[in-house]
């Protein structure tokens, strides 16, 4: 049953995202933006078996190579996607035609490392995938976060004062 409930969550999850990541989305970089990240880390560490207990090095190698695959994505995820200021402050974010292939070519990557596991004789669980697609977010959330915060200005200013919008005079120097 939990490697059934694992798997929907990663299909929801995966559903969630990806209909989101092409829409326009606001970062608030105050937000909690590890929480989710660290929930799916939280469902995938209370399974026991995610290492192999007969194939414990190729198991463990298999899981390395899923969670680095799994961080290259969140990175090459959070690169490809354009994000911009607006007038008000706000930052917001949308993934690009790159990003589509960034995810294309993770699940490709995750379904030849799960191939490679089954060609070995390994016995593999649900958790270990779920662990990787929190490790993309966690990557993917803090590296948008880090770059949100490069476009906002140092010291925020409060609302627009009377005469903000007229035009002042230039001075010229004298020499």
């Amino acid at each position: 049953m939990p490697g059934l409930v694992n798997a929907l969550v990663i299909v929801a999850v995966v559903v969630l995202v990806v209909s989101r990541q092409f829409r326009p989305s606001r970062i608030d970089a105050g937000n909690r933006w590890w929480l989710v990240p660290v929930i799916l880390a939280v469902v995938a560490l209370r399974e026991p078996h995610m290492v192999d207990a007969h194939h414990r090095t190729a198991s463990v190698v298999l899981l390395a190579a899923e969670l680095l695959t799994g961080l290259a994505t969140g990175a090459a995820w959070a690169w490809t996607t354009r994000i911009w200021a607006e007038p008000d402050g706000a930052v917001w974010s949308r993934s690009t035609r790159a990003s589509g292939g960034v995810w294309a070519v993770g699940i490709g990557l995750r379904g030849g490392l799960y191939a490679l596991g089954a060609g070995l004789g390994l016995q593999q669980d649900s958790s270990a995938l779920l662990l990787a697609l929190a490790a993309t977010l966690l990557v993917r959330s803090g590296i948008l976060a880090l770059r949100a915060q490069s476009l906002r200005p140092a010291v925020a200013a409060g609302p627009p004062a009377y005469g903000d919008s007229m035009s002042r005079p230039t001075w010229k120097e004298r020499v």
